[in-house]
């Protein structure tokens, strides 16, 4: 392919990020770095009792630290993204469900969201008044005890120490809840990229598709047992 017909091609194709391309060619997805379904029961049941601790001994932080994990496993949001939500951000009105996020380089974005979980965050909402704290448009969604915007090494602090309370693998970190909801919100999509794409707030499809290994990892189960 001559020079110039590489560069038409190119400019024809989708708009890319160079600064990203150079990400994307630096790691990849593998099994390792999502937490695997049985994991996830695990640490949900372990945030459940963080949760009903927190209930019954006035501990705010406990509540506030359940709902961070279903938050990353629900909406796959950067941690950053995370800890500068408001509660005006939760779009959970009775014809809404969504999450309104402001994510890399100021790009607007609504995430989408199921009706369990929109229920999850309507009963966290309750619980934040309960314990005292504001709930209005610009209050933040996961504030301290204090009850301002908490930092994402907080968030990050307090996932290690949840890690380590369910016996799951120490090499996961907060950002493994969005890779975990990227790879089973694929799988439950039937491979739809492009919505993968829009959900997580990719500038360029060829992010979302790193994490093509995993999902293939079905399909070579299915070879196994093509003629059994």
């Amino acid at each position: 392919m001559t020079f110039l017909r590489w560069f038409i091609k190119l400019m024809k194709s989708e708009p890319f990020n160079i600064e990203e391309e150079k990400r994307n060619h630096q790691w990849i997805i593998d099994e390792s770095d999502y937490i695997h379904r049985e994991e996830v029961e695990t640490l949900t049941k372990t945030c459940n009792k963080l949760r009903r601790y927190g209930l019954k001994h006035r501990k705010f932080s406990q509540v506030r630290n359940w709902f961070m994990v279903e938050l990353g496993l629900n909406a796959g949001l950067r941690v950053a993204e995370m800890a500068s939500l408001k509660c005006g951000n939760l779009l959970i009105d009775k014809g809404s469900s969504s999450i309104f996020v402001i994510g890399k380089g100021s790009k607007k974005r609504a995430v989408w969201i199921n009706s369990d979980f929109k229920k999850i965050c309507q009963t966290y909402l309750k619980y934040k008044r309960d314990f005292g704290y504001g709930i209005g448009s610009e209050d933040a969604l996961l504030n301290n005890l204090r009850g301002s915007k908490i930092s994402k090494r907080a968030l990050q602090k307090f996932f290690k120490q949840i890690i380590k309370k369910a016996g799951l693998p120490e090499r996961y970190h907060i950002h493994n809840l969005r890779h975990t909801y990227t790879t089973f919100l694929l799988k439950a999509s039937n491979n739809n990229y492009k919505f993968a794409k829009n959900q997580l707030g990719h500038a360029s499809i060829k992010t979302t598709q790193v994490y093509a290994g995993v999902i293939e990892i079905d399909g070579r189960k299915a070879i196994e047992n093509i003629y059994k």
